[in-house]
């Protein structure tokens, strides 16, 4: 970095000038960094985005297990910034694989020409704010330095493994696996006695595909999970046609739901309805299947009384399709609808069926430990040739703490969240200028369509660094005043819901020693969209804009 200085009056140096090295750097390229990279380089700006992956696409290079796949309709998990490359893709399945995935974003950096400008095995361990130079200062861990005046951390909700800490893990003399870290070049567990520990997406998604190929597998479940029938299929020419034709008034039907897609909310609370209306409407949103489950009834995330009439009702098809009552119990969860994320799956409660597949239920029997061959829970021990831990992520907070960030006056954004985290918007944090966070905590992130909400964010982004280099005053940060106003309001909304009942990775419960705190934002995506742009409209309201 080139830098100057000027002698003050009083023999003192006067405040440095400096060139950085980069206008921006970006940490991540998944769906956030490879947009936030196209619209930057598009203002003029030059961009180093460093992704510690061996290529493109955050979540979806990591995530390789059996089963892996959207749970979102891939239709709607796309890009829209761009109608040529909406109508160009082809997606093939209603709810896409990972490779498939892959191979869109791959598309995607191939056709918007991003590659030169992401470093790949590189991963950032340090970015400090340098206050008398008014930059950022990135280290990377193969020992490269570099400086930037804006740092975008796209880093992703889920990229921070959850890794398991059992004691004796380094005993087993067998073969084990994390979901979040799946080997690249595969897996085969055909004719192995496997054990999977965790019952939530992953291991949903997984654990039919593994039991198909297992001699044995046994499942070891904490808390049950809610799981709605994919319904996956190909997507057929007339019917994508229809989608393509169609694709901007489903993108801005979509942007006036509370998840951001396209299927329909019920206009009608739980107890406006009848009773044989409300059965329909479960029968039906359970035969299309998906995440349309959220919208039943407009009151199932607010209402303890119309989340028991959903919740009924799946309770009731898990003692359908699982022979074995004592196992459709255990099957049954005893939480809120939707205070955990909901799963969706493919033959997932029939596979308990199988007689190959055994349950164990570990609530009041955690696993004491792994064992040479296997794992002990219960004062028993299981034997296994391979172990599967489907134990998920340090959710959203995770990822940027594993990176050490320092603001101001030197201060560690670990030592600043050591209660929780605390932000603007889940955009911006006080004492941290020019760091910006794409889906960040206590934005709508993980409870909304993860595309478009990157994408709004990204633009927002995109739009307030341009306007603080119009201001000559490049240096914009959060006010505390603005970021306590909007924590205030985000845990009062929180507070009205039914997110804060469940022991779940939305309020760090997966992680021991986590602060407890709802992390995504509960107000709904439109609600957030039309603050965000109140924000800007404003000269960008609660924000403080400086010279460095």
């Amino acid at each position: 970095m080139g830098t100057s200085s000027t002698r003050g009056a009083n023999g003192g140096d006067s405040r440095s000038t400096a060139t950085p090295d980069v206008d921006a750097v970006v940490v991540g390229a998944g769906f956030a960094g490879l947009y936030m990279l196209h619209l930057l380089r598009g203002m003029g700006l030059s961009v180093r985005v460093f992704e510690r992956g061996g290529g493109v696409g955050g979540t979806w290079y990591w995530n390789r297990y059996p089963g892996a796949r959207c749970d979102t309709d891939s239709v709607e998990y796309s890009y829209q910034f761009s109608d040529e490359l909406q109508q160009e893709w082809r997606w093939t399945e209603r709810f896409a694989t990972q490779p498939e995935i892959l191979r869109y974003l791959e598309h995607v950096t191939d056709r918007f020409d991003l590659r030169r400008d992401i470093s790949f095995r590189t991963t950032v361990t340090e970015a400090a704010f340098d206050e008398a130079e008014g930059c950022w200062r990135i280290a990377t861990d193969d020992g490269a330095r570099l400086s930037a005046t804006y740092c975008v951390m796209a880093t992703g909700c889920l990229s921070a493994v959850n890794r398991p800490a059992f004691d004796g893990l380094e005993r087993f003399e067998g073969a084990w696996y994390h979901t979040g870290a799946w080997p690249h070049e595969g897996v085969s567990l055909a004719g192995k006695r496997v054990g999977i520990v965790g019952t939530g997406s992953s291991a949903i998604q997984s654990i039919p595909l593994i039991a198909a190929e297992a001699r044995h597998l046994t499942v070891f479940q904490r808390q049950a999970n809610y799981t709605v029938p994919a319904r996956n299929a190909p997507l057929d020419e007339a019917e994508y046609a229809d989608i393509r034709a169609a694709y901007g008034e489903h993108r801005r039907r979509a942007k006036e739901t509370p998840a951001g897609c396209w299927w329909a909310v019920n206009p009608e609370t739980a107890e406006e309805m009848s009773l044989p209306a409300r059965e329909r409407e479960l029968e039906e949103r359970w035969r299309k299947g998906g995440l349309s489950m959220y919208g039943v009834f407009n009151d199932l995330l607010v209402s303890p009384a119309a989340n028991d009439v959903a919740t009924d009702f799946i309770r009731k098809q898990i003692r359908a399709l699982v022979r074995d009552p004592e196992v459709a119990a255990l099957l049954s969860p005893g939480s809120f609808l939707g205070c955990k994320r909901i799963c969706l799956d493919t033959d997932y409660y029939a596979t308990f069926n199988r007689p190959n597949v055994t349950l164990v239920d570990i609530s009041d029997a955690p696993i004491e430990e792994i064992t040479r061959g296997g794992l002990r829970t219960g004062g028993r021990e299981y034997e296994f040739d391979a172990i599967v831990f489907a134990i998920g992520f340090d959710a959203m907070t995770g990822p940027l703490l594993r990176v050490d960030i320092r603001g101001r006056e030197g201060r560690p954004l670990g030592a600043k969240w050591a209660d929780g985290p605390s932000t603007y918007l889940g955009i911006a944090i006080e004492g941290f200028p020019n760091l910006f966070t794409v889906t960040g905590p206590t934005s709508p992130s993980v409870l909304t369509n993860m595309v478009p909400a990157i994408e709004q964010h990204v633009e927002w982004i995109a739009d307030c660094i341009a306007h603080a280099r119009r201001s000559d005053r490049p240096c914009i940060e959060a006010t505390r005043e603005a970021e306590e106003d909007w924590m205030a309001h985000h845990e009062e909304v929180a507070a009205g819901t039914v997110f804060p009942a469940c022991n779940s990775w939305y309020v760090g419960a997966n992680v021991a020693g986590k602060p407890r705190r709802v992390m995504p934002y509960t107000g709904g995506f439109p609600d957030y969209v039309k603050k965000c742009d109140a924000v800007a409209a404003s000269d960008y309201e609660g924000f403080s804009l400086s010279a460095g």
